[in-house]
């Protein structure tokens, strides 16, 4: 059986800024990216059926001929909703509420045809992403579910530091190389995961649920208050709440982050701070990429979106609900606007284009200091960007 991850009709759209540089199953919600966790469903490796041009390039395509079993890369994976998907027969779809979440076509078929499906419905509640915001709302409930299913039947390297304390140990995993030093770890309201060698510096307060990918850094320190994924190769420190950094990004100083998802490649300068609820109490209403305005979110807690390859200056302070594009550039003393457009240069007193070829310079000198090179598949598929993106930047509309 061949099965490929999906982005279906909306999907895309839908789950900006982060979906301009990645397939949806791309993202990482709990431990694993998407596709991570469809891999250890299915037991085997697993790629993308890539519907747009410029993705293609870095993520890569095949021939139809090559699956039988499209899922939609939005759906994050359950013990329910994985044998609903096996159990589809050829020409079957699987939807809920008018969302396709996977289709088996045809021994001959093809999604780029006219081929109808028999739509069967699914009537349970499954992770399925309809909006960026949906990443740290779902973000606890995946750690839980990525933690059994990566840890079950294995054995968690010891902590043996004496000025660590730790509550419900058993709720606690360390991966081989990873170090802690005089921190304190609750694991009591849901699991702490610490990935291969990853560091937790002196004075840290962690909260499960929690993730620390690999390689990453928790500062010394940091509070870090729950339902919070930091990805690979991160350094982060400060206050954080139920937040999502995608891998490759860092936060090292104070400032509070709540709330909120931060692509990979990212840096936010210190003191940064990103409010994550309004004055009033209201729900917030956040930029939608589909409509071109800003919409109700119906939350009343959010705080930062922010794109790959973003950056934000010392004491950047950052309203309720505001969407940073990829490669902006921002910085201060004032509330910059709620939408910053991908590729935007400046703050609350004006923005300006970050030209092109300045910017790949910059994301060159970034990658090399983690002995990452920006290939050219990276350059062609950010080129794309910045041209996708450019209606969104008014100034540069002549008028």
């Amino acid at each position: 059986m061949g099965v490929k991850l999906y982005d279906f009709p909306g999907v895309t759209d839908h789950l900006l800024p982060f979906t301009y540089v990645r397939p949806a199953a791309d993202i990482r919600i709990g431990i694993l990216t998407i596709r991570e966790k469809w891999e250890k469903y299915f037991d085997q490796p697993m790629d993308y059926h890539i519907q747009h041009p410029h993705l293609a390039a870095k993520f890569g395509n095949s021939s139809p001929a090559a699956f039988d079993l499209l899922i939609n890369g939005a759906l994050c994976p359950d013990p329910a909703v994985h044998q609903a998907i096996s159990n589809l027969q050829a020409g079957e779809a699987l939807f809920l509420n008018g969302q396709t979440l996977a289709c088996r076509v045809s021994q001959d078929g093809d999604l780029d045809t006219d081929q109808s499906f028999t739509e069967l419905a699914y009537d349970q509640e499954v992770c399925l992403l309809r909006k960026p915001w949906d990443i740290f709302l779902n973000n606890g409930e995946q750690i839980r579910r990525d933690f059994e299913l990566i840890t079950t039947g294995r054995k968690s390297q010891q902590i043996n530091d004496p000025h660590t304390v730790i509550y419900e140990p058993s709720n606690v995993f360390v991966e081989e190389g990873a170090t802690i030093r005089a921190s304190v770890i609750n694991a009591e309201n849901g699991p702490v995961y610490l990935g291969k060698n990853s560091v937790v510096h002196e004075g840290c307060l962690i909260k499960g649920p929690f993730v620390l990918g690999e390689s990453s850094h928790l500062n010394m320190g940091a509070k870090m208050k729950g339902d919070n994924t930091i990805g690979p190769f991160c350094k982060v420190g400060g206050e954080v709440s139920n937040s999502v950094f995608f891998g490759y990004s860092n936060k090292g100083h104070d400032g509070f982050l709540g709330n909120s998802v931060i692509g990979e490649w990212c840096n936010l300068g210190a003191d940064t701070n990103s409010s994550n609820l309004k004055n009033n109490y209201s729900s917030v209403r956040v930029w939608d990429y589909t409509t071109n305005s800003f919409n109700d979110s119906q939350l009343q807690f959010c705080g930062l979106l922010m794109g790959d390859h973003a950056k934000s200056g010392i004491n950047t302070m950052f309203n309720t609900g505001t969407v940073v594009g990829v490669a902006a550039n921002v910085y201060g003393g004032s509330f910059p606007d709620k939408f910053l457009p991908s590729f935007s240069w400046g703050g609350s007193e004006g923005l300006s284009t970050y030209e092109f070829e300045k910017c790949m310079q910059m994301c060159k000198a970034v990658m090399r200091r983690r002995k990452v090179e920006l290939t050219a598949a990276d350059t062609a598929l950010l080129k794309a960007v910045f041209e996708k993106s450019a209606s969104h930047r008014t100034w540069e509309v002549k008028t």
